[in-house]
C-alpha cells in the first residue's frame, strides 16, 4: 500500500475521543469536567498565594509545595483546550501541529511534577537545602523536562499519517499519536521509552529508595510518639506520589501491551485519573494534612472582623 505524502503537519488531523457511550450527554459530562478544572485552579492558586504571602512558610517544604502547584496548574492548562473543545463545543477535530504542541506541554509538565515529587523528600529539608539550592533545583527540573521532550513533536511531524486519524483520548499524548503512524516509529518509540525511563522511571525508583531509607530511619526511633510524628510527616507526600504514579504505571502498561482486553471506559478512566485528578486532589491532601496551610485557608474563608 502506498503511504500518502502528508508529513506536513498542516495536511492531516486527529479526532479526539469522547467519553464512550456518553457522546450525546455533553450537557451533563461538561459539568464534572468544569468542576474539576475550577477546583484545580482555585486549589493550586490558593496554595501558591499562601506560600508567597506568609513569610514563615518560605521554607523548603512549602517552596516545593508551591512548585508542585505550579506543575499541576501547567498540567491542567495543557489538557484544558482540547477538553473544552470536546465537551463544551462538541469540536473533536484537532490539527496535527496543535496536537503535537499539546502533547509536548502535557508530557513536560507531567515530568516536572514527577521531579518535584522526587525533590520533596519529607524529612531532610532544613539540613541540606537553601533557597538558592531550591531555585537551582527548580530551574534544573524545568530545563530537563523541556529539553528531553522537545524532540518528540519534531520527530512526529516527520511521520506519515492518514488524513484523519482517531485518538483514544480527549487530548494528545505521545504513545497514542505514535500508534497511528503509517511509517516506521522505531526512532520515536526508542526516544519516548528513553525519556520515560530516564525521567518518570528513574524518579519512581529514587522515590522508592528514599522511602526505604526513611522507613529504616523511622524504625530506629525509640519513642513511639516521635515515630508516629515522623510517619505523619510523610503521609501527604505518599498520597501525592500514589495519586500521580498509580494511574501512570497502569496507563503505560496499557499503551505498551495493548488495550484489546480492556473496555474503553477503563482506558479513559485511567487516563483521566493520571492527568486530571492529581491537580485537583493534591491541594486537598496538603490542605487537610498540613496544619499551616489548613489554618491559613480557614483564615481566608473566615477573616476576623
Amino acid at each position: 500500500m502506498e503511504i500518502p505524502e502528508n508529513s506536513n503537519a498542516s495536511s492531516f488531523f486527529f479526532i479526539l475521543m469522547d467519553l464512550p457511550g456518553l457522546q450525546k450527554a455533553h450537557c451533563w459530562t461538561a459539568i464534572p469536567i468544569c468542576a474539576i478544572y475550577v477546583l484545580s485552579v482555585l486549589g493550586n492558586i490558593t496554595i501558591m498565594h499562601i506560600v508567597k504571602t506568609v513569610p514563615s512558610l518560605h521554607t523548603p517544604m512549602y517552596l516545593f509545595l508551591s512548585m508542585l502547584s505550579m506543575a499541576d496548574l501547567g498540567l491542567s492548562a495543557s489538557t484544558l483546550p482540547s477538553m473544552v473543545a470536546v465537551f463544551f463545543l462538541g469540536q473533536r477535530k484537532i490539527g496535527a501541529a496543535t496536537c503535537f504542541m499539546q502533547l509536548f506541554f502535557i508530557h513536560t509538565f507531567s515530568v516536572i511534577e514527577s521531579a518535584v515529587l522526587l525533590a520533596m523528600e519529607p524529612l531532610r529539608y532544613a539540613t541540606i537545602l537553601t533557597t538558592k539550592r531550591i531555585r537551582a533545583i527548580g530551574l534544573t527540573v524545568v530545563t530537563r523536562s523541556a529539553v528531553l521532550h522537545l524532540p518528540l513533536p519534531v520527530l512526529l511531524s516527520r511521520l506519515h499519517f492518514q488524513p484523519v486519524s482517531a485518538l483514544s483520548h480527549s487530548y494528545c499524548v505521545h504513545p497514542d499519536v505514535l500508534r497511528l503512524s503509517l511509517s516506521s516509529t522505531l526512532v520515536n518509540s526508542s526516544l519516548g521509552l528513553f525519556v520515560m525511563l530516564s525521567t518518570l522511571g528513574m524518579d519512581a525508583v529514587l522515590i522508592l529508595l528514599s522511602y526505604v531509607l526513611i522507613l529504616k530511619t523511622v524504625l530506629n526511633i525509640a519513642s513511639n510518639a516521635d515515630r508516629l510524628k515522623a510517619f505523619n510527616t510523610c503521609v501527604s507526600h505518599i498520597c501525592a506520589v500514589l495519586l500521580f504514579y498509580t494511574p501512570l504505571v497502569s496507563l503505560s502498561m496499557i499503551h505498551r501491551f495493548g488495550t484489546k482486553k480492556l473496555p474503553a471506559q477503563v482506558y479513559m478512566f485511567l487516563s483521566y485519573m493520571h492527568f486530571l485528578m492529581p491537580p485537583v486532589l493534591n491541594p486537598i491532601v496538603y490542605s487537610i494534612k498540613t496544619k499551616e496551610i489548613r489554618v491559613r485557608i480557614v483564615r481566608m474563608l473566615h477573616p476576623k472582623k
